[in-house]
């Protein structure tokens, strides 16, 4: 890919809540209709760094870049720029007092000139995209958690975001719920070329949907690797990757076997 086809860049990245230093010396990019995720064990920085990427946060040095501007939660263009992408976060983080119909309608009410039939067609659109047709009247409270999950989904790609970022979104779903998930991710880039982002330690979603993956290590507090998941799964020369590669046993002769994937 070229650099023309860049749509998030971070560049000598620090992150840091006063003197504790979570990450450092991070150097990646993320292409136009990628699906990138940012993986690691407990406590290694992963939701730290899509705060940062989404402009939540400042970074201590460094910069992050969509679309080649600045992103933080300083920066002058930081309205504008997030009118690009959606966010979908661990708990989905729907209104508990507004219907699904209500929470997908907000933003676009606030940020675009729809009249009242018009956003109704589009609410109407995401949640059928999501496999939530028909369900515009119940509240979260009456929903299963994949359903939650695939609501805020919904609500996230209200405005037509460039990218999509995901927090942990397997976290607490069983294992089917998780697989819908994991095939309505694949199914929107597919479908809309979507830029997506996921943080997740989840193995089967990570080679089930990951172009690329960025490895985080809590003991360097820096990124050890980078590549397509299969490639860094099956290079034994990071014990740090070896260890969270081998939670499922079933990849261990692999480990030692490339020839196998």
């Amino acid at each position: 890919m070229s650099s023309t086809d860049i749509m998030i860049e971070a560049k000598d990245l620090k992150l840091a809540y006063g003197s504790f230093v979570v990450m450092q010396n991070l150097n990646f990019t993320v292409h136009t209709g990628e699906i990138k995720v940012i993986m690691g064990g407990s406590g290694c920085g992963k939701s730290t760094l899509l705060r940062h990427l989404a402009g939540m946060e400042a970074a201590s040095a460094g910069e992050i870049t969509i679309g080649g501007e600045k992103v933080g939660p300083h920066e002058a263009a930081m309205e504008r720029i997030r009118r690009r992408f959606g966010i979908l976060f661990q708990s989905g983080a729907l209104w508990s007092s507004m219907t699904l119909y209500e929470n997908v309608a907000l933003p676009l009410e606030q940020y675009t000139d729809l009249n009242a039939n018009e956003i109704a067609d589009m609410v109407e659109y995401k949640l059928s995209l999501v496999g939530l047709k028909g369900f515009g009247a119940r509240y979260p409270s009456e929903l299963s958690g994949g359903m939650q999950k695939r609501a805020g989904l919904a609500r996230a790609m209200a405005l037509d975001p460039e990218i999509l970022f995901f927090d942990e979104p397997s976290a607490g779903l069983d294992p089917l719920s998780a697989r819908r998930l994991d095939d309505l991710i694949l199914h929107l880039r597919e479908a809309l070329g979507t830029t997506i982002v996921v943080v997740t330690h989840e193995l089967d979603s990570i080679f089930t949907i990951a172009d690329n993956a960025l490895f985080l290590d809590a003991e360097t507090r820096t990124a050890l690797a980078e590549g397509p998941p299969k490639k860094l799964r099956n290079d034994p020369a990071s014990p740090e990757r070896v260890r969270f590669f081998l939670r499922r046993g079933a990849d261990a002769d692999e480990l030692s076997n490339p020839a196998h994937s």
